[in-house]
Formats: structure tokens, sequence, C-alpha cells
């Protein structure tokens, strides 16, 4: 305890908290400006704070959030009771609360400073140590009745270690300890210099923390109406805490003046004074009470004055809608007549509507009348179909027997057997022509697909069931039963409107002055109100009927017959097709048959134009040689060297002429052998037909190295022999490849795939196309012909005149749809770069093709750079084989190399391009997150589908056959020779390439 440092320091201050008879906190009154200076800041800033979370730390203050008035407090966590609760007291006034920890939050430093309120304690007393409970809250009680929301001197005496400050209080000449010591609620202490030898005899902390929490929390609201210092209102037990908040309310803080508290006039310590303060008490409470219940007899005066005013005006309205109400009906029966007559005409005008719309659809004539169509005009199965199709198998077994067959003599067996079953086919293919002819199925497949249209306008989409004549027969019953309703219902407005006619005309004779007969009589005139009544009730009836939607279950029993009426539909539709089908096998069974009847289609129209290809090669060695000849002679003729170079030029002309001659008769003997005659390469093994056919078309064998006057491409023969030169007006590229007996066929069969997937599409597939393969007779080589576009690779363009966003974008879709062709056909590409992707006029993108003597993995095992950028996908990186999500992985970074012209990008530690610092369109951005990031799932059609990509459709890749446009770039020294690896910034950590 330190006794020196604050003796008989004075201070004054207003008690805020009472903990027992002798505790208490309480506030300098001269920090009354701080508490509201705290009030408005916690008010600011605890709402937007976060919640204390993890392990709140009991030495930090928070912000906590006071049950009763739903204010912020400062406060500190005293105990952690769970998960969710903490015990906690608020610094500045004292008292303790549990919260939970949403209601704990984090407060900003300049709100950490120290506390307004200090624990006190009354200088020389203790509880007694056997102090009941009772006892103890009367203590508590007692002591709030003296210091609570009092202005009270304190003269500190000593300071505890924990921070409670031990001094005696005074109110006015009060002694406060003297007179709690009187009551008997605390007993003398020996004066000790050690604060735990002082407090040995207190009640335990926990205890008393528990006690606190036993009293009602008070409210804190409404601070506007509190005592003079703004202060908050301490804990305090049963009634005393009640009193005191009525004393709040109504604005009149309970204190003791200080007059009445002198001691020659009154003596606290004595019953007289205690009783008085109790009868002050008493008086005050029931001053409050009777206040009270005047302010309420007040409000309910209020409240029934308002009352009687909402319904006196309630009655005005009232009466006023009467009266406007009497008004309406006076001038309605003037107009009576008029406005029934008016309506009804308005109604018939409708009536008459509703008649012409055709109404049958409610009731399903439409499927009746499609029962009736499939029921009267229904197709069958012709009689000779099966027989056809019996005959039909037998002839395909024999077809595959001959195709398998590697024996000529084994071979003349079967092809006889085969012709034999020709015969019976030829004479089973008339009889079903014949049969179909006169069925008129073209007709009647029109009629069903109008039939369908028509009511999938109507009913759209069908429900997929089972098929049951049940269906039917319900629908027949439902449809009778509607259709005696909607008859009764017309024959009854109609019968109204007849009697309505009679009663008009019967009146115009009453009122006709040239009648002399008097038809004047009540039954003449008739009950025209009844008429009426009868009439508007059938026209109203008969429209609502029309009118009205169909029940569920209307509804179930039409949807089912139109579905089981569209499923007959579709079954004829599908024998008639399937007939259809047969009958033009037959048809071109039978014209194929007419010409190759019992015998095998020649061969010697191909050997012929063989024939004359050899003449004109030998022809064209020979000039050849005479022009070397003349070239290395002494005296050279150069009018000569032209003339026999014009004749070379011819000579090639009618070479390649003829090269595509025997094309065109391989092509016809191909159709014919995959169709009708699968002996022919049996037969004929000298024109080298299977070798054809295995290569999609591609093989020539009549083509050779030394017949073309090619040039050597050596700025492009690194990895390959390449030569170039001129057939029929258009630069072709020679690729040359070395190979063995086994790499010779696997090189014949790959490039033949990929021949065949451009031919699905040819000028729409987005691929290079392979114009002729043909295999050197000197050397083991095979050569690939392809047309060739001088500095159109995408690497040569972005070197010299890089494409823009709308160019780039064209190419890219055109490069999207050459993977889709190639995916499309199983075929992994492997060998995607710039140096392989071509800008066609800087518009149009095609794919090139691969190294065909090499496996997908060892294409892919190249590493190949655009950039920064490794082309090599993360999996193929792990030892995954190549796939087409690999191919669209390069694709993605070839679009990102063209997209971020002259931008910088980074690139992660795995390689991958950071794609989300880029400043690129969104459209462009989303596609190469899927292409370079999430790329489990897309396909080259849905690349080739991307938003990025809705541009007008690109010009056709040209026929390498036929004659092609190309525009040439400018001159070297008129463009840019920027080299695009310049406008792509290396990453700055160092690492210039990355193992891919």
């Amino acid at each position: 305890m330190d006794e020196d440092t604050h003796c008989d320091k004075v201070e004054d201050v207003v008690g805020s908290h009472i903990e027992d008879a002798v505790t208490f906190w309480a506030q300098s009154i001269s920090r009354n400006k701080d508490i509201m200076k705290i009030g408005c800041s916690l008010s600011e800033v605890c709402p937007q704070a976060n919640s204390g979370l993890g392990n709140l730390d009991p030495k930090k203050i928070y912000g906590g959030l006071f049950s009763e008035d739903k204010c912020w407090y400062r406060c500190k966590v005293m105990k952690i009771i769970s998960d969710e609760k903490c015990l906690v007291r608020y610094i500045d006034y004292g008292n303790t609360e549990i919260l939970n920890r949403s209601d704990i939050v984090e407060i900003p430093l300049e709100l950490q400073f120290s506390s307004v309120a200090k624990k006190y304690k009354l200088w020389g007393l203790q509880i007694p140590s056997n102090q009941e409970v009772t006892q103890f809250d009367q203590g508590r009680t007692f002591l709030g009745s003296l210091i609570f929301e009092k202005e009270i001197k304190m003269k500190i005496k000593a300071t505890s270690q924990d921070g409670t400050v031990i001094a005696q209080a005074e109110y006015g000449s009060v002694d406060i300890g003297e007179e709690v010591f009187k009551k008997g609620f605390a007993e003398k202490c020996k004066l000790t210099s050690r604060t735990d030898i002082c407090e040995e005899n207190k009640s335990d902390p926990g205890q008393l923390v528990l006690r606190n929490l036993k009293s009602p929390i008070p409210l804190w609201g409404h601070r506007s109406n509190q005592s003079t210092f703004s202060r908050p209102k301490g804990r305090l037990s049963g009634k005393l805490t009640l009193d005191l908040k009525n004393e709040n309310d109504s604005g009149n803080p309970m204190t003791f003046p200080k007059e009445s508290l002198a001691v020659s006039d009154f003596n606290l310590g004595s019953n007289v004074s205690l009783a008085k303060i109790k009868q002050d008490q008493k008086l005050i409470e029931e001053n409050e009470k009777l206040k009270t219940e005047k302010d309420a007899l007040l409000e309910s005066y209020k409240a029934l004055e308002l009352k009687v005013e909402q319904i006196a005006q309630e009655l005005q309205q009232e009466k006023a809608a009467s009266m406007d109400l009497t008004h309406h009906l006076e001038s309605t029966l003037k107009t009576c007549v008029d406005t029934r007559m008016k309506n009804l005409a308005a109604k018939m005008k409708m009536l008459k509507e509703m008649r012409h719309v055709r109404i049958g659809v409610r009731f399903g004539n439409d499927l009746s009348e499609a029962i009736q169509v499939l029921d009267e005009g229904c197709f069958t199965t012709p009689v000779s179909l099966k027989g056809l199709e019996i005959m039909w198998a037998e002839y395909i077994l024999a077809q595959e027997k001959i195709k398998t067959c590697e024996n000529v003599n084994e071979g003349n067996i079967l092809i006889a057997q085969r012709n034999e079953m020709q015969q019976k086919l030829y004479m089973s293919v008339e009889d079903f022509i014949l049969q179909v002819d006169e069925s008129s199925l073209h007709k009647r497949l029109k009629i069903l697909q109008d039939l369908s249209a028509s009511l999938e306008a109507v009913y759209g989409q069908a429900r997929e069931g089972a098929n049951s004549d049940e269906i039917l027969t319900k629908f027949y019953d439902w449809k009778c039963d509607k259709r005696e309703e909607f008859t009764n219902v017309r024959s009854e407005t109609e019968a109204s409107l007849q009697r309505l006619v009679a009663w008009f005309q019967r009146t115009l004779k009453v009122f006709d002055l040239s009648v002399e007969e008097s038809l004047i009589s009540e039954d003449t005139i008739g009950n025209i109100d009844e008429i009426l009544e009868k009439t508007e009730s059938s026209v109203c009836k008969e429209l609502e009927i029309s009118q009205i939607d169909q029940s569920d279950g209307d509804k179930e029993i039409i949807l089912n017959t139109y579905s089981q009426i569209l499923q007959r539909i579709r079954s004829e539709e599908r024998l008639i097709t399937t007939v259809q089908a047969k009958y033009k096998d037959s048809i071109e069974f039978k014209q194929q048959l007419i010409e190759y009847l019992n015998k095998t289609p020649s061969v010697d129209h191909l050997l012929s134009v063989k024939k004359t290809l050899k003449s004109l090669k030998a022809q064209l060695r020979w000039k050849l040689v005479e022009k070397n000849n003349l070239e290395e002679s002494d005296d050279p003729d150069d009018s000569q060297i032209e003339k026999i170079k014009e004749e070379i030029t011819q000579l090639h002309n009618h070479v390649f002429q003829e090269i595509y001659c025997e094309r065109e008769e391989y092509e016809k003997l191909t159709s014919l052998a995959q169709k009708w005659f699968p002996e022919l390469p049996l037969l004929h093994p000298e024109i080298g037909l299977l070798k054809y056919m295995n290569s999609g078309g591609l093989l020539t064998m009549s083509l050779e190295r030394d017949l073309l006057d090619a040039e050597p491409m050596k700025e492009l023969s690194s990895k390959r022999p390449l030569v170039c030169s001129e057939v029929n007006g258009q630069i072709i590229l020679l690729k040359g490849y070395s190979v063995d007996v086994d790499t010779e066929a696997k090189v014949i069969e790959r490039a033949a795939a990929y021949h065949r997937a451009w031919k699905e599409a040819e000028e729409e597939s987005g691929l290079l196309p392979l114009i002729f393969l043909f295999l050197c007779k000197s050397d083991p080589l095979a050569y690939v012909m392809v047309p060739y576009y001088p500095r159109a690779s995408l690497s040569a363009v972005q070197a010299s005149m890089p494409l823009n966003s709308e160019e780039a974008l064209k190419v890219m879709k055109g490069v999207a749809q050459g993977l889709h062709t190639l995916h499309k056909a199983d075929i992994i590409h492997g060998s995607l770069h710039q140096n392989n992707v071509f800008a066609l006029n800087r518009e149009q993108g095609i794919v090139g093709d691969f190294d065909f003597t090499k496996s997908v993995s060892q294409r892919a095992s190249v590493n190949m750079m655009v950039g920064d950028l490794s082309l090599i996908s993360p999996e193929l990186k792990m030892g995954k084989p190549a796939s087409a999500s690999s191919d669209l992985y390069a694709y993605g970074c070839l679009l990102l190399w063209l997209s971020v012209q002259n931008k910088e990008f980074e690139i992660n530690k795995d390689g991958i391009p950071k794609v989300d610092p880029l400043h690129l369109d969104d459209k462009i951005k989303s596609l190469l997150c899927s292409l370079i990031y999430y790329r489990s799932s897309i396909t080259a059609e849905q690349v080739l589908n991307a938003e990025c990509f809705l541009i007008p459709k690109e010009k056709s890749v040209p026929n390498p056959e036929k004659d092609t446009e190309y525009i040439p770039y400018k001159k070297e020294e008129e463009i840019k020779t920027e080299n695009l690896d310049k406008c792509m910034e290396k990453t700055r950590n160092g690492e210039a390439t990355f193992d891919c």
C-alpha cells in the first residue's frame, strides 16, 4: 500500500457503481467532458469495427455493446466464460456484464487510455467475514443511497497495489464511512501498510462479481435526462435501482441538500434521519407515480379525442358516398334498359367473334383429324423389303470375303460366287424398286411432316411415354363429354336469343299505329326482365366456357394424346426414311450393275494414262539434259536455251495434267473398289491401287523429284531438305523426309490421316493442304508437296509488320478452326508454334502440317518458345502424353503473344504467364484464362465459338490445286523492322528462359 504519494489529497467525484458496503466506483467531476467525447467517438467507430477474434487480451481496452441501451462503452475482459461469452467491466463506470463475443469489438489506439472511473474503498472499514447475503445486499443499497450520483469529496489516504484508492468519503459534513459502520454493514479493520492484510477478510472477488451480476442492469440511455454530470447509472440491487430510474426519468436526480445534511440540523446516523430519508424517497416515488398516471390519462384523452375526430370524418365520408350512390342509382334507373341492351350487344359481338374462331382445338378436333390421317394412309413395310435385306446381308458378306482374300485363284472363286449372288440381289432390287414406286413415299412423308409441324406449333414439345390404346380411348370419351356439354350450352344460348327476338317482334306490333287491333296486354308484352336475364346468362355462360382455361386433367388428356400421335408420326417417318435409304442404295446398285453385270471394271484407261505419263517424263528428262548441255557449252545459244525452257515448261504442264488425270482415274477405281468391286487391288496389283487407297488419295507414283525445276530453300532447310518450284502457275514447296522400310508406312499413314481431315472441309478446314505425296526411287526419301506462302508465317509477319488486334483475332479464329478439324479426326498436332501458323493476307489463319516421320510424343517434346513463353503445357512437363488440351495451351500462348504487343507481362515460377494484370479486352482475357489456366474441359470448338471471335466470316482457304492469289508484302525497307521480341520485355527476376 502506497501511503505517501497522494496522501490527504482531496478529489470531487460522483458515484457511478456500488460493489459492496465499503467498495464503489466513482468518476472525477473534472472528466465530465471526457465521458461525452468517448461516447461520441465510440458511436462512430464501433459499428464498423472488427469483432474481437481469437484470444482476447485482458490488458487491452475494447468496445462493448451494453445490453440495456444498445450503446457502446469501453470495457476490459475480466474472464472468458465460454467460446461465445466473456465477462467484461465497463472501465469508465465500473459495472460488469456478460457479453457475446460478437458484441466486443476492437477500438483504435486513440481510445486506448486510462479509465475515467476509479475504484474506491472506505478508509478503515472492511466487510465482516460472517456477513449474510441479505445484509450484504442491504449494505450495498445503503451505500448507494448515500453516494450514487452524488457529488462527494474523497480524502485519499492510500492506494492499493491493484489500484484501489483508500479514501475517506464525505457528503457535505457527513462522514459516509462512519454512517456505514454505525449501521453495522462494515467493521473497523486494523490499519497496515500491506493491502493483502487489509483485504484478507474481504469477500472473494469472483463471488462479488457474481453478486453484482444478480442485480438488474440499469438503463444507460437517454443521457440528456441524466444528472448534471451526464453519468450512466451504476448497478444497485432491488427497489433502489427502480427508484433511481424513476428519479432520473423525471429529471430530478435524488440528492441530499447540503443544508439538510448539516450536523447541527440532521444527524445521518440517527434512526430519525434514516426514516426521514425513506419517507422522502417514498414521497418522491408516489409523486412520480401520480405524474406517470397523469401523463397516461392525458395521452388517453388525446387518443380518444383523435379517434372521435377520425370517426366523425369517416361518418362524413360515408354520408357523401351514400349520397353519390343514391344519385348513381337514380341515374342508372333512368338508363337501365339502355345500359342492359348495350352490354348485351357488346357480349353478342364477342360471341360472334368467338364462334368464328376455331374452337375445335379446345376439344381436340385437330387431334381427331390427325388420328384419322394416320389411320387412313398409314404406310406399311413393303413385302419385298425383308427378302431384300437378307440378300443384301449375304452380298455384303461375299464382298468382305473378297476384300480380305490375298490369293488370286481363291479370289476368282469368291468373285464367281459373288456374281451369282449379285444376280439374285439384282432381281430383288427390281421388285423392291417397283413396290416403292407404287407407294408414293414422298407424298406420304410430306403429309406427315406437315401434320407434325402443325401439331407442334399448337401443342409444343411432346412427352415421352409408352404407346397405349387406352390413351386414345380416354381421349375419345373425354372429347364426347366436352362436345356434349358445349353443344348443350350453345343450344341454350340460341333458344334464349330466339325468345328475345320473338319478344321484339310482338312488341313491334304493340307500338305500330297502323295495326287497328289492340294488342296491349300482359300476355303480349311478356316479362322482358326475365327474358333479358335468361339471355344474358346464356350468352355469358357460353363466353365463359369458350374463354376459360382448360383444367389440369383436360390438359393431361390432350398432352398424352398429342404425344401418342407424334410417336406414331415419328415411327412412320423413320420407316419411310429407312425405305427411302434402301431405295436409294437399290437404285445406285441397279445403275452400277447395268454397266458391270457379270464383269469387272477395266483399268485400261489408267494404264493408258500411265503410258502417256511415262513418255512425257522421258521427253522432259531429255529436254532437261539438253538444256543443261547447252548451258554448260563453251558458246551457249541463248535463243536456243530459251526455246528449250519453253518446251520444258510445256512438258511440265502436260506431265501434271496427266498426273491429275491419273488421280481422277484412281479416284474412280477407288470408289468402285470401296462400294462394289473390292477385288480390284487383288486382280491388278501393278497399278498400286491399295497404296493409293491407304494414302487417302494423296500418294502418286508418277511424280519424281528430278522432274521438277526446283530451287533449294537453304534458309528453311535447317531440319530437312526443302525445295521450291512452280506447278501450273502455283508456287509449291517440297518437304523431304528421310525414311526406311518401317517409317515409310508410318509417314504414309500419318499424312493420309491429315489429308482425310483436310478433305472433310477442304477450304473451310483451317489446315495447310497437302497436294501430293511421293517416294523417291533413287534415295530413301519421301516428299510432301504443299503450297508455299512466302513470309506468311506468324513469326515473319510479327517481325515485319505486327498484326493489329482485329487482324490477330481473324487469324487466330482460322487457327482454332484448324485445330478443331484435327481434333475432330482424333489427330493431335503437337507442333503448334509461330513458324507453323500462317496469316494469309493478314486476315486468314491456317495451321501448317507437322513432321510425319515423328510420333505425337516426339513432336510434342520439342521445346518451342515464343518470346519468353514456352509452348509446352504443364502436363507435358510432368511427363503426361500430348493431348488436345496441350495443343490448346500452345494456341493460348500464341494468342497471348499476339494480344500483348508492346506490353509487359509476368511469368510465374511454373512458366505460366499471368493474364490478370494485362489490360486486355475482357472477352480475350476470359478466353486466355480458359486456355492457359482452366483447361480441363475447353475444346477447340468452344474456342472457335468464343465471344471475342464474333467477327465477320473469314475468307475460305484457297484451293492449292487452283490458281491462288497471294498478296505479297511491301519491301523490307518500307516496313517496320522492329523485332517482336523487343515488344515483350523479359521478366526481371533473372529467368530469361524456362524449362518447359
